[in-house]
């Protein structure tokens, strides 16, 4: 059986496209889609040169979410304790921007969320349908809604199923950039260029700590926040850093 994921490099080697590749079943998702979403990010994290990553979906839209007649059938579209999609529960350390087009509905908006930054195309289509289908978003929907938005548009999301416009999602910051139809990718990888040139270190210790924030609290969050620094600090990009800068030239990272 063809892969269901499809992978390719951009900017000079150091973002990962990785595409969800099942238009004929609008990009749901099944156990085959989670485990090969799942690889595909553990090759983002293992490979020093890549800096970012970006989910996207071949076809009409990013995705559908849960592959239903496969549901039906007993296999459920989660890898190990991953989560939903392969990495909904626990994203890889890397950033990871989706570029949405069409649709994100139901699990294809909690793939989104997962990810830490969204291009959405204007007319796409974003929203959790699973209360017409007497399901409930559990694949980090409604925590993470909850958590990156005012209450009453979260609930309005949650509880009338309906997708709600790429503009207003905009306007309360849950998307990014808003693209022209068609060029959500073209976006995406622009957002990306301005992340490929950060310190690796940083970028990962950035994104541990501000994925966690909100459960830390500020009092705790010092604390936590302690030894991500040091260990960031301490390192000899850190120091690379500071060199460039004095000799005004570009920093050449090594990722310690």
């Amino acid at each position: 059986m063809s892969s269901v994921i499809t992978t390719t490099t951009e900017l000079d080697g150091r973002a990962l496209v990785i595409s969800l590749n099942r238009p004929e079943a609008r990009n749901a998702v099944n156990s085959q889609v989670a485990r090969e979403l799942a690889a595909a990010f553990d090759r983002l994290d293992a490979d020093p040169d890549l800096r970012v990553g970006i989910l996207r979906g071949e076809g009409r839209g990013f995705s559908a979410g849960m592959d239903l007649k496969a549901f039906l059938e007993g296999d459920f579209p989660a890898f190990e304790d991953r989560g939903f999609g392969g990495f909904a529960q626990k994203p890889p350390r890397t950033p990871v921007i989706a570029a949405i087009e069409g649709f994100a509905v139901a699990g294809g908006l909690e793939m989104a969320l997962a990810c830490d930054l969204i291009v959405a195309a204007s007319d796409a289509k974003l929203g959790l349908p699973e209360v017409k289908r007497s399901l409930i978003a559990a694949g980090g929907g409604l925590l993470r809604l909850a958590q990156r938005i005012p209450y009453h548009v979260a609930a309005e999301i949650a509880l009338t199923g309906d997708p709600v416009p790429v503009e207003r999602l905009y306007q309360v910051g849950l998307v990014n950039r808003v693209a022209e139809p068609g060029r959500a990718l073209e976006v995406a990888l622009a957002l990306a260029a301005q992340l490929v040139d950060n310190a690796p270190l940083g970028l990962e210790g950035s994104k541990h700590v501000l994925e966690r924030a909100a459960d830390w609290g500020l009092e705790r969050g010092w604390q936590e926040q302690e030894p991500i620094m040091m260990r960031v600090n301490q390192s000899e990009d850190a120091r690379e850093g500071a060199t460039a800068f004095a000799e005004r030239r570009p920093p050449v990272w090594r990722g310690r």
